[in-house]
């Protein structure tokens, strides 16, 4: 338990050595009988820290001075680094960033799934470092005119001029922004905007009070986006994949194993997976919550020829509720949830239902693991895994599972 002198240690300084990167993007290191976790650290650093936040034998610390630098370690091109929460891995050159997202992948594995046995695993590194970001939120403070990203562990708004991962696209339109910020032209009551880029426009969506509006004018409502021959119409409000330059193989990854007649999607959002699926399988069903995304996804569909599919518009959950006993035996199901991960009774839905196959899409490791650790209790074991870095200069990685049911045999004498 801590003792009363927790508060006071808090201000104290310690030197501490960076052993490895955990998930979450923090190095640990251990110093005054405490495991210390260290923002912004690479492995190898010796560093002087201060420690913020104290929390029984663990200890949150910021560094007050790098005493010796990781061989890993470079210096962050961002004039926002440390301050803006945006990017938390610009102090790794990009093999130790690669490096310490697949020992990430393997931590929560083995810690959260326990899962001893990791298979082995590559992960494909982003063709582009820099300016890779197709997707984004921009943070607005109406009342101090700052645009930006919430500074880290804050809802204080870094005001970013020039962000070092936007595509060009998307940096000109956070220019304009700025601009009209400027000139008194952005709408008082804008909390955020949201912008994702096409093959030739860009959409834009801000937050009026507590309702996002696509912006009309200038900015496209709708856009296009073209990935792997097939092509997707979706807006600023949409969900869509934020690195497009490695979408092409996440794709083929996650479809690798489908085959057969039947096919499951859940949370398919605008049809990313759901259009090269469909050309796969002899029949699939899309399952997405949100009405407009599910809409994209049949308007995607019809563009492609492709009639083979039913996109439904529910919760996931609702919907294996009351359809798992249907489509027993599914020979390929696909998910891919947000980064909190399926709910528990999605998986036991998935469960119940029992597919032949499954390919798990997830932003998340630490999420993924919990969620494995329940299909392979429930009947599954993990036939191959892949990473990808969709996200440079940050600690997020996405990981793809491909599973399959375990064949129980059944002994004669039984």
């Amino acid at each position: 338990m801590p003792d009363k002198n927790d508060e006071q240690r808090s201000y104290d300084l310690f030197e501490v050595t960076i052993e490895r990167i955990l998930p979450g993007g923090r190095g640990i290191a251990y110093a005054d009988g405490r495991t210390v976790m260290v923002a912004l650290a690479a492995p190898g650093d010796r560093l002087r820290v201060r420690f913020d936040r104290v929390k029984g034998s663990v200890a949150f610390a910021s560094i007050v001075e790098i005493l010796e630098p990781s061989p890993h370690r470079v210096e962050p091109p961002c004039p926002y680094f440390g301050r803006c929460g945006g990017c938390d891995f610009q102090q790794l050159n990009y093999r130790a960033q690669l490096d310490a997202k697949v020992e990430i992948i393997r931590d929560c594995l083995r810690r959260l799934g326990g899962i001893e046995d990791v298979p082995k695993f590559d992960i494909t590194r982003a063709p582009n470092e820099w300016r890779y970001r197709a997707r984004a939120q921009w943070q607005y403070d109406a009342i101090v005119k700052r645009l930006g990203y919430f500074e880290a562990n804050s809802h204080r708004v870094c005001d970013v001029a020039e962000c070092a991962v936007l595509t060009p696209e998307l940096q000109s339109q956070l220019e304009r922004l700025r601009r009209e910020m400027t000139n008194e032209q952005l709408p008082e009551d804008a909390r955020y905007f949201r912008v994702i880029a096409g093959d030739e426009e860009v959409s834009v969506a801000s937050s009026r009070g507590s309702s996002p509006t696509v912006r009309e004018g200038p900015e496209a409502r709708d856009v296009k986006r073209t990935i792997h021959g097939a092509t997707y119409h979706l807006n600023a409000e949409s969900f869509f994949q934020t690195n497009v330059d490695l979408l092409p193989q996440l794709i083929d990854a996650a479809l690798s194993d489908a085959q057969g007649n039947s096919a499951i999607e859940l949370y398919s959002g605008v049809g990313l997976f759901t259009v090269p699926l469909a050309r796969q399988i002899g029949r699939t069903i899309a399952i997405e919550d949100d009405a407009d995304a599910a809409e994209f996804a049949r308007q995607n569909l019809s563009n492609a020829g492709l009639k083979n599919t039913e996109v439904v518009n529910a919760d996931v959950g609702d919907w294996l509720d009351e359809n798992a006993d249907a489509f027993k035996g599914t020979d390929f199901l696909l998910l891919d949830p947000p980064r909190t991960g399926a709910e528990s009774r999605v998986i036991s839905g998935i469960i119940k239902m029992k597919p032949q196959h499954i390919s798990y899409v997830s932003c998340d490791p630490a999420t993924l693991a919990r969620d494995l650790k329940k299909l392979i209790a429930g009947g599954y074991s993990i036939q191959s895994m892949s990473a990808f870095d969709m996200f440079p200069q940050t600690h997020h990685v996405e990981t793809v599972v491909r599973l399959v049911v375990q064949q129980i045999s059944h002994n004669c004498h039984d």
